[in-house]
C-alpha cells in the first residue's frame, strides 16, 4: 500500500524533469491592466487584498515545496510596512527566455500568464495556475526587486509600479539557491498599507501542516514578533490541532494518503464528543471553502463506510433510526487535501473544484482505506459507530423542533416571534436587524429606530452555550429558536438556505461590560456553527455603541474609547466637565441610542470576517469549550490588552 504513493518530486526525477530553466517558461500575453482593475485580479484593494499580495509571493515558494526543492520559507514584515519573501528552492531562471529575447526573470515579473506551471515539466502540481500571482504584485508595488541565488551566482533587478529599472545584473557568488522577493505596496492602489500579523500567521500556519516537514518562518519587524511553523505530522498535526482542547473519541486521527490516475489524496480524520462536523477542504493548497467534487466523493463514502460496518456487526437495534450524512459527520474533524495536475474551480468565489474525475478516485480510495482500517481497529470503528448511532436518535428527536423553526414558503407576521419588532420594507437588501440584549434596551431600540428598515429583536439573558449542546437541544431553547425563525435561513443541511435571510445585516448589539461580551460570544459561536455561510457573505456586524458621554453645559459629545474620551475632555478644556461611563444600552435613551449607534450616518459598525475558519474554530473552542486550562492560558495571554474592565 505505501509503494503505491509516488510524490511530485520522485515523479520528475525519475522523468528527467528536473530541468527548470528559461524554456521552461510559458508566456501567454503581457501585463496590462492591472493598476487599473486591480481589483480583478487580488478580489479588492482594502486588506484582503493586501495580505493577498503575500500570498501570491509566497505561494511561488510552496510550488517549489510541492516539487521538491524547497524546504524553508522567510516572510519578513519590514518596519516601513514592506515585504520580504525568501526561500530556498531552486531560483527563478534568470537566463534568455528563447522567445521574449529579455530575462525569464524579467518575464514572470512583469508579463501577465507568465511561469512555469503550465506544460507541467517544471510543476507537477501548482496552487498558482493562473500564472498571473507575482507579476500582479509586482505591479501593484510601489517598489520591488528580485535576488536570485542559483548557478553559482546571485541577480538582480529592480522594478517600480511593474516596470523594471534595466538588465537582471550578476552582483554576486553563492553555494546556495533561492528566490528573494522584496517589495512595497503602492499607497496609490491601496488606501492603507497595514498588514495584520495573525491574518499572516494563520495561512502561513496552515500552509506548513499541508505541506509536511516545511519550515516557514514569520517575522514582524515592527512589533519584534516571531513565529515559526513546521509540522512534520501534516495532516495529522493539523487534526490534532483543531482538535486541541476537545474531547477526541480515539487518540490517534485516521490517516491515509495515495495517488491514483494523476491525483494525490490525503486524508485525515478524529471524531470527538461536540455535535458540529469541522471539515476542511484544499486543492494544491487552495482552500476549497465551496467544496466540490473530492469533498462529495469523501462524504459519499464516509456515510457508506460507517453503515457498512454498523450493519455487518449488527449494531442497529429496531426502532432505530437509519444513518444518513449528517449523522456520520456529527463530531467530526477532518482536512482533505488532494493535489490535481489540471484543477477546475467553480463558484462564486472560485473556490468550489469541478473535476468530475475526482469525485470516484477519493470516493474509492475513502472506501479502500477506511474498510481496512475499520477491520484492523475495532475499537476506533465501534466508538464512531456509537457516536454516529446516537446522533441519528437525536436527529428523529430533534425533528419537530426543527420544524418549528423552519421557514414557511409563504412567511407571513403571523409566523415571526411576538418579540420581533419587524421593519416595514420587505427588500431584505434594504433591511437590518438588531439583535439586542435584554428588555430594557431592546425597549429603547425600538423607539429610538427607523421603523421603514430596523428590525429588533431582543433575546433575554444568555442564550444557549451551543458549544456544548446538541441539535435537538439547541433547537429547544426559546431564543435561539426566535433567532432562527426572524432570520428566517432555518438550520441544518437539510434545511438552510442563506438564500432565504430576511435581512442585509446582522447586528449583534450588546452592552459594553462583561455579560455584554459574554452574550456576545454566545450569539457568535451559535452563526460560526450553524450558520457559517453568513460570514463568508460579509452579513454579521457588531454594533459600537460609545463608553462615554462627556458633557459640558449643553454641550456633549460621545467617546467610543479611553483616547477619545481624553481628547474630548481636553478639548473642553477640562474643567466643569461631567463623563459619564455607559455600561448598558438601557443607560441611554432612544434619542441618544439612535444618534450614536444606529443611524448609519454617524454609527460605527464592526463587520466580522473569518479570515481563517481553522483559527477561529480553534478560537471558539478555547473560549466556549469544556476544557478550563486553554482558556485561562488565553485570558493571561490576552489580559494586557484589555481596555475598560467593568470592575
Amino acid at each position: 500500500m505505501k509503494g503505491e504513493h509516488t510524490t511530485a518530486i520522485e515523479d520528475e526525477k525519475k522523468n528527467g524533469q528536473n530541468n527548470y530553466d528559461a524554456a521552461s517558461i510559458t508566456v501567454l500575453k503581457g501585463l496590462e491592466a492591472v493598476r487599473r482593475r486591480p481589483a480583478m485580479y487580488i478580489g479588492d484593494v482594502g486588506p484582503r487584498g493586501l495580505h493577498h499580495l503575500v500570498y501570491e509571493v509566497v505561494d511561488n515558494s510552496i510550488d517549489e515545496a510541492m516539487a521538491g526543492f524547497c524546504t524553508s520559507i522567510k516572510v519578513e514584515i519590514n518596519q516601513d510596512s514592506s515585504i520580504m519573501v525568501t526561500d530556498d528552492g531552486r531560483g527563478i531562471p534568470v537566463d534568455m527566455h528563447p522567445t521574449q529575447k529579455k530575462s525569464a526573470l524579467e518575464v514572470v515579473m512583469t508579463m501577465l500568464h507568465a511561469g512555469g506551471k503550465f506544460d507541467h515539466a517544471s510543476y507537477k502540481v501548482s496552487g498558482g495556475l493562473h500564472g498571473v500571482g507575482v507579476s500582479v504584485v509586482n505591479a501593484l508595488a510601489e517598489w520591488c526587486w528580485v535576488e536570485v541565488s542559483r548557478d553559482g551566482g546571485v541577480y538582480r533587478q529592480e522594478y517600480v509600479r511593474g516596470i523594471s529599472k534595466g538588465d537582471v545584473k550578476k552582483v554576486g557568488l553563492c553555494k546556495d539557491t533561492g528566490t528573494k522577493t522584496y517589495f512595497m505596496a503602492d499607497k496609490e492602489v491601496f488606501s492603507r498599507v497595514e498588514y495584520k500579523f495573525d491574518i499572516l500567521a494563520s495561512r502561513m500556519r496552515e500552509l506548513a501542516f499541508l505541506n509536511k516537514g516545511l519550515k516557514i518562518i514569520l517575522i514582524d519587524h515592527r512589533v519584534d514578533k516571531k513565529l515559526e511553523f513546521c509540522y512534520k505530522g501534516g495532516l495529522l498535526a493539523f487534526v490534532e490541532y483543531l482538535n486541541e482542547n476537545k474531547n477526541v473519541l480515539y487518540n490517534k486521527p485516521v490517516y491515509f494518503q495515495r495517488e491514483r490516475e494523476g491525483v494525490d489524496v490525503e486524508i485525515a480524520i478524529q471524531y470527538n464528543d461536540t455535535y458540529v462536523e469541522n471539515l476542511f477542504t484544499y486543492v494544491n493548497n487552495i482552500n476549497t471553502i465551496e467544496g466540490g467534487t473530492h469533498l462529495t466523493g469523501f462524504r459519499t463514502a464516509l456515510t457508506r463506510s460507517i453503515n457498512n460496518y454498523i450493519t455487518k456487526n449488527n449494531l442497529v437495534k429496531n426502532g432505530d433510526a437509519s444513518v444518513i450524512g449528517d449523522d456520520s459527520r456529527e463530531g467530526l474533524t477532518a482536512v482533505i487535501s488532494i493535489k490535481v495536475p489540471e484543477p477546475q474551480f467553480e463558484g462564486q468565489t472560485k473556490t468550489k473544484l469541478g473535476n468530475s474525475e475526482v469525485k470516484g478516485i477519493v470516493e474509492t480510495i475513502t472506501n479502500e482505506y477506511l474498510a481496512e482500517i475499520f477491520e484492523e481497529n475495532p475499537s476506533v470503528a465501534r466508538k464512531i459507530s456509537e457516536k454516529v448511532i446516537s446522533a441519528a436518535r437525536s436527529r428523529e428527536a430533534a425533528r419537530k423542533a426543527k420544524e418549528l423553526t423552519r421557514r414557511k414558503t409563504a412567511l407571513d407576521n403571523a409566523a415571526l416571534p411576538g418579540k420581533l419588532a419587524d421593519c416595514s420594507m420587505t427588500d431584505p437588501e434594504s433591511c437590518e436587524i438588531y439583535i439586542v440584549e435584554g428588555d430594557s434596551a431592546g425597549g429603547s431600540a425600538k423607539q429610538g429606530r427607523d421603523r421603514r428598515y430596523q428590525a429588533i429583536l431582543p433575546l433575554k439573558g444568555k442564550i444557549l452555550n451551543v458549544e456544548k449542546a446538541r441539535i435537538d437541544k439547541i433547537l429547544s431553547n426559546d431564543e435561539i429558536r426566535a433567532l432562527i425563525t426572524a432570520l428566517g435561513t432555518g438550520i441544518g443541511a437539510d434545511s438552510f438556505d442563506p438564500t432565504q435571510l430576511r435581512y442585509n445585516k446582522v447586528i449583534i448589539m450588546t452592552d459594553a461590560d462583561i455579560d455584554g461580551a459574554h452574550i456576545r460570544t454566545l450569539i457568535l459561536t451559535f452563526f460560526f456553527r450553524y450558520m457559517k455561510e453568513l460570514f463568508e457573505q460579509g452579513r454579521i456586524y457588531i454594533a459600537q455603541p460609545p463608553l462615554y458621554r462627556v458633557q459640558k453645559g449643553k454641550s456633549e459629545q460621545y467617546a467610543y474609547s479611553d483616547e477619545e474620551r481624553e481628547r474630548i475632555a481636553t478639548q473642553f478644556g477640562r474643567e466643569n466637565i461631567t463623563i459619564q461611563r455607559y455600561k448598558g444600552l438601557g443607560e441611554m435613551n432612544p434619542e441618544q441610542l439612535w444618534r450614536t449607534t444606529m443611524d448609519p450616518e454617524t454609527r460605527t459598525l464592526l463587520q466580522v470576517s473569518l479570515e481563517d475558519a481553522a483559527a477561529a474554530d480553534h478560537l471558539f473552542t478555547i473560549l466556549m469549550g469544556d476544557a478550563v486550562e486553554p482558556r485561562r492560558d488565553f485570558i493571561q495571554e490576552n489580559a494586557r490588552y484589555v481596555r475598560n474592565l467593568d470592575v
